[in-house]
């Protein structure tokens, strides 16, 4: 007959220090005692007793505490039960985080090829290994990019663990370094569930999902992938029965998964709601799962102050290393200088003002990628080709979601169960099928594996004053087609249809605003000061503005005559727009560029003689112009 050990046994206390292996290996046929999480009122008592701890089981039984949440009794939760010799609630509270760290912190490490060997937190293991999060080893991290650069093959499942880890890491950071913030076990558990799980809603092929199908796919849908994410994680805790769980870890719900998804998707309640909570505390604080003075917890993970977060630190490293190229931010330096600052009666956090010019080279190192890989003209025309193919494609696949009901790409949206199923692998479902519906969107695919794409035509930018609003994209292929070369007619005629447009935002990450304007430092005198720095405090050869667009015109048409006769209407194009001229403008279209004053040059390398014939052409282009 199996014994069950008391807690009052010395081997049973020998046991708890080893793994559940090595005491499967010892016990025999014995049976070991539940874990110390899973003890009622009684044993938990009896092991107080045998810890010398016997004039305690009295408050234990009457405040019915159980081995649930031994790890997150702190000192002063102690002093409220009634135990006030303050040496007797140190020795306790040593003993009880001693049990509670050797049984229930079974941590597991992952070897990530950025961070290095990482721990992560049992809770957090649990919710990986969920079906909505093993999703994301299929959804590529940086969509098209893929396909210029042969590294970029990472997921958004490695981003994702990396961004727990680090949302780990930063509020540790602040809790060792500034006790005062009160920062207890299920802060930290929330910010590291929410870096785990941001980036659940990413559509297939990441942001050309919700940057460029859906808003043609479903216009007058506003939908961001944030918003998902929150919406996934409520269905990955629900359909797999996390709730039990999360409470064991010490976590109290409904609060803190409100928490977890205002950090991923921000204020989740209604607007009336809102409106409410609002008057009702006299404040414009809208977040529910903290109080205002845990505002600094929603700077951690996605940082809508002033985007300095844990996000863009895994992707910053994580893509540079699969893209080849430098990274020249070093988040751990920024580790070593966070703290939480008041900055008019707000907390927030802060770096040292030595570390200002850090923060720039940050924002600079974001620009570049966005240059260099994530805007790559090749890998954006890719990606609008794919676009193209799923939205042929759309109202012709099907995917089961509850209750079998089918949704279409575009609609998966409405339900989890069916979006769960939505991966980049709906790219080889087209490209393989043989369903006569989807030819269109077949033939697409195959010219994308065949490197077939659609030409690029050229690259322009308004002037600084002029800005293309949304409204205005649908337009811009006619205006193309309508702009015919003047000088003499191509020998193709262009139409609309022959033309995609590509308008690119780049910038800082805060659309026209300088990023550091809403960043605050400390000094080294005074650490409990927050101050602003200006950008001419630091130096001269920083950027005067921080956003831009790009225009890029492709065109579909790959025979010779037709990409020369695009160009050309190109370059006229943006004459009559007064945007920059193209770079290979005076190459593809020599007769029409002089014709514009700004687009001559000053400091040419002409000689006299070519000057002077430069000059007479611009002039008789002027007077063409005013005929």
């Amino acid at each position: 007959m199996k014994r069950s050990r008391s807690p009052l046994d010395p081997q049973y206390e020998c046991d708890l220090y080893r793994t559940p292996e090595k005491r499967r290996a010892v016990s025999g046929n014995q049976a070991s005692m539940p874990e110390p999480r899973h003890w009622d009122t009684e044993e938990l008592c009896a092991y107080l007793s045998a810890q010398g701890f016997p004039e305690l089981e009295g408050l234990f039984r009457e405040n019915r505490i159980t081995g649930r949440g031994l790890h997150y009794l702190s000192e002063s939760h102690l002093e409220n039960l009634g135990i006030t010799p303050l040496g007797v609630r140190l020795r306790l509270l040593d003993c009880l985080q001693k049990l509670s760290h050797n049984c229930l912190q079974v941590m597991k490490v992952f070897n990530d090829p950025i961070h290095g060997h990482i721990e992560l937190h049992p809770l957090l293991i649990r919710i990986i290994d969920t079906p909505q999060f093993q999703r994301l080893r299929y959804i590529k991290q940086l969509g098209g990019c893929y396909y210029v650069f042969p590294g970029a093959s990472h997921n958004r499942f490695e981003h994702s663990v990396g961004v727990g880890h680090l949302a780990g890491c930063l509020v540790r950071a602040l809790h060792e370094r500034q006790p005062e913030l009160k920062i207890n076990h299920r802060d930290m558990l929330c910010v590291q569930i929410a870096g785990l799980c941001h980036d659940l809603g990413h559509g297939p092929f990441s942001h050309m999902f919700d940057g460029r199908f859906m808003p043609l796919a479903r216009p007058k849908r506003k939908w961001k992938h944030e918003v998902a994410s929150a919406q996934m994680f409520d269905h990955l805790v629900y359909s797999n029965g996390l709730k039990d769980v999360m409470e064991e870890f010490g976590l109290s719900l409904p609060e803190d998964l409100i928490f977890i998804k205002e950090q991923i998707a921000g204020p989740t309640a209604p607007e009336e709601d809102t409106r409410i909570f609002s008057s009702q505390t006299n404040s414009s604080w809208l977040y529910h799962g903290r109080t205002e003075e845990k505002r600094f917890l929603y700077e951690i993970v996605a940082n809508k102050r002033n985007g300095i977060d844990v996000d863009k630190w895994d992707y910053f490293a994580r893509d540079c290393h699969h893209l080849g190229i430098q990274n020249n931010f070093d988040y751990k330096r920024f580790l070593k200088f966070a703290r939480v600052c008041d900055v008019g009666n707000k907390n927030h956090i802060c770096t040292r003002d030595k570390e200002v010019g850090n923060l720039y080279d940050m924002f600079h190192t974001r620009n570049c990628l966005h240059r260099r890989a994530y805007q790559h003209k090749v890998g954006n025309i890719i990606e609008t080709m794919i676009t193209d193919a799923l939205l042929k494609a759309d109202p012709y696949i099907k995917i089961e979601g509850a209750n079998g009901k089918l949704y279409s790409i575009s609609t998966a949206i409405e339900d989890m169960e069916a979006y769960t199923k939505l991966t980049d692998n709906i790219f080889q479902q087209i490209l393989h099928s043989s369903d006569p519906n989807l030819s269109e969107a077949r033939g697409i695919l195959q010219n994308v594996e065949r490197r077939q794409l659609y030409k690029y035509v050229g690259q322009t930018h308004p002037r600084s004053e002029i800005k293309i609003e949304q409204e205005e994209y649908d337009a811009l292929p006619v205006e193309i087609a309508e702009s015919i070369p003047q000088t003499s007619l191509p020998e193709v005629e262009m139409k609309p249809e022959d033309f995609i447009v590509d308008v690119i935002h780049m910038d800082y990450g805060m659309k026209n605003q300088n990023p550091i304007n809403n960043v605050h430092f400390y000094c080294k005198s005074d650490p409990s000061k927050a101050i602003k720095i200006r950008k001419d405090q630091v130096s001269q050869l920083l950027p005067e503005r921080f956003a831009e667009q790009l225009i890029r015109v492709y065109c579909k048409k790959s025979d010779d005559l037709s990409l020369n006769a695009a160009k050309r209407y190109f370059v006229q194009w943006c004459m009559n727009r007064d945007f920059t001229k193209p770079q290979d403008g005076d190459v593809v279209a020599p007769e029409l560029t002089p014709m514009k004053a700004s687009w001559v040059d000053e400091d040419s390398d002409y000689g006299e003689e070519d000057k002077t014939a430069h000059n007479h052409e611009s002039t008789s282009s002027k007077r063409l112009f005013e005929d």
